[in-house]
C-alpha cells in the first residue's frame, strides 16, 4: 500500500532506490482488518508488485485481489480501501515513475486523460519472468549488490513486461540510433568507475531514459548496464598481470560496491574468481 495514513503503525516502508527517473519502496504490512479499512488516497501513481501474502483493494464497488501474480495500480488522488481477508502479513515492491516516463512506457489505452496520469484498470496479471525480476530487484537493492543503472534498466524491463509493448513492431535500428548508441558507449568508457543513473546518461546524451534504453538494446542486443559491466570487467582482465595488484582496491576503482560484488560479477562472466584468474596469469 504505497501511501499509508500518517497514524498507521502496521506498515513498514523502506526506500530501496531514488533516482530522477524512478523511486522504489519495499512495503511490509504486518496485518490488518479483515474488512475494508478507512479510505486512503495515493499522492502519486504507483505500480505495486505484491511478492508475499495477499490483500484486497476496493475502489468504489470494484475490487482487486493483490497477490504475487499481479501488478496493482494505485492512481494519484484516487480513494481506495484495503482489506486483509486472509490472516498474515503481506509485502510489496512499490514503483513510482515520473509522469513523462509513465506516459512513454504505458500503452495509451491503459491510461486516463487526467493531468496526473493514472490507469484505467486496478490490476493486471504478470508472468513468471516479471516475478523473477521483482525478486532480483528486491534482493539486489536490499543487499547493495545492484547499482542504480542496472536497477533502473531492470525496472523499465519490469514495467514494459508487466504492461505489454506499446506496439508490436520491432524495427531495425536506424543510422541515427547507431550514432546515439555510439555516443553512449563513449560516455561509459570515459569513466568506468562512475555509477551512472539513466537520468545522468540521458542528460549527457540528450535523450529520455526510456528511449535511450530501448535504442541501446536494439543496437547492441544487451542492456546498457550489462554493456558497462563488461567494460569494467575487461579493464580488470587487462590489469590482472600486475604483480602488486590489490583486488579490493581494483573493485573500488572500477565502481563495484564491494570486493564480493566484483568477485561475483567476474565469476559469472568468466567462470572463475579474479584471484584464480590472476594466479593463472602468473604461472610459469
Amino acid at each position: 500500500m504505497p501511501q499509508p495514513p500518517p497514524a498507521s503503525n502496521e506498515l513498514s516502508v523502506s526506500a530501496s532506490l531514488d533516482t530522477a527517473s524512478v523511486s522504489v519502496r519495499n512495503m511490509v504490512c504486518h496485518g490488518g482488518c479483515a474488512h475494508s479499512g478507512p479510505e486512503e488516497c495515493a499522492a502519486s501513481t504507483y505500480l505495486v508488485f505484491p511478492y508475499r501474502g495477499v490483500y484486497v483493494r476496493h475502489v468504489g464497488r470494484d475490487q482487486a485481489v493483490a497477490d504475487a501474480n499481479h501488478v496493482v495500480f494505485f492512481n494519484a488522488d484516487e480513494g481506495y480501501r484495503i482489506a486483509h481477508p486472509v490472516a498474515g502479513s503481506d509485502a510489496s515492491l512499490s514503483l513510482q515513475l515520473s509522469p513523462a516516463l509513465l506516459e512513454e512506457l504505458a500503452p495509451a489505452a491503459f491510461l486516463n486523460k487526467q493531468a496526473n496520469p493514472g490507469f484505467r484498470m486496478q490490476h493486471r496479471r504478470i508472468d513468471t519472468d516479471a516475478q523473477a525480476l521483482v525478486a532480483s530487484l528486491r534482493h539486489g537493492l536490499e543487499h547493495g549488490t545492484m547499482e542504480a543503472l542496472e536497477a533502473e534498466g531492470l525496472l523499465l524491463d519490469l514495467v514494459t513486461r508487466s504492461l505489454g509493448p506499446r506496439n508490436t513492431r520491432a524495427p531495425q535500428a536506424t543510422e541515427g540510433q547507431h550514432r546515439l548508441a555510439n555516443r553512449v558507449k563513449l560516455l561509459l568508457s570515459s569513466d568506468l568507475s562512475r555509477r551512472w543513473s539513466l537520468a545522468d546518461v540521458g542528460a549527457e546524451i540528450g535523450a529520455s531514459p526510456v528511449y535511450l534504453t530501448q535504442v541501446f538494446q536494439r543496437v547492441e542486443g544487451l542492456p546498457l548496464y550489462r554493456y558497462q559491466l563488461r567494460l569494467r570487467l575487461a579493464r580488470a582482465l587487462d590489469l590482472m598481470g600486475s604483480a602488486d595488484l590489490d583486488l579490493s582496491a581494483l573493485a573500488a576503482d572500477l565502481g563495484f560496491s564491494s570486493h564480493s560484488h566484483f568477485t561475483a560479477a567476474f565469476r559469472q562472466a568468466y567462470g572463475q574468481t579474479p584471484a584464480d584468474f590472476r594466479r593463472g596469469t602468473r604461472r610459469g
